[in-house]
């Protein structure tokens, strides 16, 4: 039986916090990606994600934390921290070169960081086209950070494109 996750979120003197509770998926990630583009379009720039519960992460997750940290440096200021992160979500990360672009690490802050009490909507995903679009901008943006991902990532974005072109 699989762990029902969510993302808790919320910002702290201009830092946007966002707590992965249970797995960083693909189901997930859109929530995510929608969140901190409005964040960004508020003007935030520092961005801190939480995985002390979040015992591991998918693709289209790792690939929309890329897409932040990567629109953060098209903006030219602005960083994305991960912090409590697991042996493994450590190795994930890193073997797809991401730690070359946001910092990690292991702890967190002493306090604990704020408390957050609001919950990104599942409903947030959208449907099958709005998932399916989310997957190929997060893999494109594995691609775009270390191009060694093409290999790892070609096929499965050419199923994701061939399902994108049937749903729509």
């Amino acid at each position: 039986m699989s762990i029902p996750s969510s993302i808790l979120v919320g910002t702290t003197n201009k830092i946007v916090w966002i707590k992965v509770e249970g797995k960083g998926s693909f189901l997930n990630s859109a929530g995510v990606k929608e969140f901190s583009k409005e964040m960004v379009n508020r003007g935030h720039r520092e961005f801190v994600v939480d995985l002390r519960n979040c015992p591991v992460m998918d693709s289209t997750f790792m690939g929309t934390l890329a897409m932040i940290a990567l629109r953060l440096r098209e903006i030219g200021q602005g960083n994305l921290h991960v912090i409590n992160l697991n042996e493994r979500n450590h190795d994930l990360l890193t073997n797809l070169g991401l730690d070359q672009l946001f910092s990690m690490d292991a702890c967190g802050v002493k306090d604990g960081g704020p408390a957050l009490r609001n919950a990104l909507d599942p409903a947030a995903a959208g449907d099958r086209a709005t998932q399916a679009e989310t997957m190929i901008e997060a893999h494109e943006a594995l691609v775009e950070v270390d191009p060694e991902n093409l290999t790892k990532f070609k096929d499965v974005l050419e199923y994701l494109k061939q399902d994108l072109h049937r749903a729509e």
